[in-house]
């Protein structure tokens, strides 16, 4: 939700996004992300152990001449991998602290840790898994609370089922999602450069 002010003039760009001068100064905000003069790009983080969409995310950073950093545990450690990887220790939050932690605003970062997302959504990044779903501030406390109550079942000795089997469609929305993230962004930084 925006408060506008009689001092802001407001124009609709592309889908989500809205340019707003205020005062001679020139913002441009999506999703609560606000991209105002981001000289740097953003970097993508991949909380990559058991990422299925690693290619996918390569693939797509080349074109928009993007770093992408992989954050996995030393367990997982690869020979020759592409890209920047990072290996953290074994413990079982060692890769999203760590991803917490290099984050900065407007980055992007893949996970399918909902708890993950939770903790990121606050410091104004994108949120993505490896589905393509976007997580956003509208949709972050329901996937929590649903990720609580299956845990809670799970806990009883309840049975719940698991995650559909990731498919190649899965696949595909994931790489429409993160290339029209990187093209809006492309985008801002063109119209925030003229």
């Amino acid at each position: 939700m925006y408060i506008l002010a009689n001092d802001f003039r407001i124009s609709v760009w592309k889908f989500h996004y809205i340019s707003i001068k205020f005062r001679g100064e020139k913002r441009i905000m999506q999703n609560d992300v606000e991209l105002k003069g981001m000289i740097n790009k953003p970097i993508i983080h991949v909380d990559a152990d058991a990422c299925p969409v690693k290619d996918e995310i390569l693939h797509c950073a080349r074109q928009y001449d993007i770093d992408v950093c992989f954050v996995a545990s030393y367990k997982n450690m690869m020979n020759n991998p592409e890209g920047k990887w990072v290996y953290v220790d074994a413990d079982k939050e060692a890769a999203d602290l760590y991803i917490v932690n290099s984050v900065k605003k407007g980055d992007i970062v893949i996970t399918a840790d909902i708890g993950l997302a939770g903790t990121l959504l606050p410091k104004s990044v994108y949120v993505l898994s490896p589905r393509g779903k976007e997580y956003t501030n509208e949709n972050i406390f329901m996937l929590l609370d649903m990720r609580y109550q299956s845990a809670k079942l799970r806990r009883q000795g309840k049975h719940t089922k698991g995650p559909k089997a990731f498919t190649k469609d899965d696949k595909i929305c994931f790489t429409n999602k993160l290339l029209k993230i990187l093209s809006n962004f492309a985008g801002n930084q063109d119209s925030i450069s003229n």
